[in-house]
């Protein structure tokens, strides 16, 4: 399976998958010099992957009411 069926398939998987590997990306450079123990990078990094999570699951509402609008079915 290609990136674009994936895309086509689990919008918001692929979205959460990039996200998080941008904000991971950033953390580690960001952070890279303040001697955080490998503890403290895991818990630093399952709390950017869950961020990332959150942030395209609030977007999503947007896009599903957007939908809801389209069909007419407004509540």
């Amino acid at each position: 399976m290609d990136l674009k069926q994936m895309w086509e398939r689990h919008p918001n998987l692929v979205s959460w998958a990039v996200l998080s590997l941008g904000m991971v990306v950033i953390l580690i450079w960001s952070a890279r010099h303040v001697g955080f123990t490998p503890g403290q990078w895991a818990a630093l990094i399952v709390a950017t992957v869950i961020l990332a999570g959150l942030s395209v699951w609030i977007i999503s509402w947007e896009e599903d009411e957007d939908e809801t609008e389209h069909n007419g079915s407004e509540a």
